[in-house]
């Protein structure tokens, strides 16, 4: 088993390598404008997943596919001349979700930003249901508390 350390280096150049070999080297009219997101590398170096994005329509993401899918060979003989290792990690391609789940998030957090306003409007208007001092204070005190004539206190003292 390879250090971690060392596997994350070898992630970070495969991504690097694969990279640079779809922008200059890969000459095909269906690659579209495609990302290398992340790589990651097993532990025993012997696997490699490549996660890639592609800006446009489910069609040009498709194209693409098939695109990193005919030339896998192709990639991984580049990438095993690039790293240098004994073994080359045999390679898959990943469509990354991260666009996706991106654009998840800011429809939560638009939709999170309408309530918040509507709140504030609701609340720009709004009169306490109860007092305006919700709080217990003590009561008054009489002249006839004082003197333990009939009250409570009387009872709460002869106890």
């Amino acid at each position: 088993m390879a250090d971690p350390a060392r596997a994350r280096k070898i992630a970070d150049r495969i991504k690097v390598i694969v990279a640079e070999y779809l922008e200059f080297r890969l000459k095909d009219e269906r690659l579209g404008f495609v990302t290398i997101t992340d790589a990651r590398v097993t532990g025993d170096l012997q696997q490699a997943s490549v996660f890639y994005t592609v800006f446009g329509s489910n069609e040009d993401r498709q194209a693409t596919a098939e695109v990193l899918e005919a030339n896998k060979g192709r990639i991984r003989s580049a990438v095993g001349k690039g790293i240098g290792i004994r073994l080359t990690p045999s390679i898959e391609f990943i469509a990354d979700a991260l666009p996706e789940g991106a654009a998840h998030l800011e429809d939560l957090v638009a939709q999170t930003r309408a309530r918040d306003a509507e709140l504030a409007r609701a609340a720009a208007n709004a009169k306490p249901a109860g007092d305006p001092d919700p709080y217990r204070k003590p009561a008054e005190r009489t002249d006839d508390d004082d003197l333990g004539v009939g009250g409570l206190d009387a009872d709460v003292d002869a106890r």
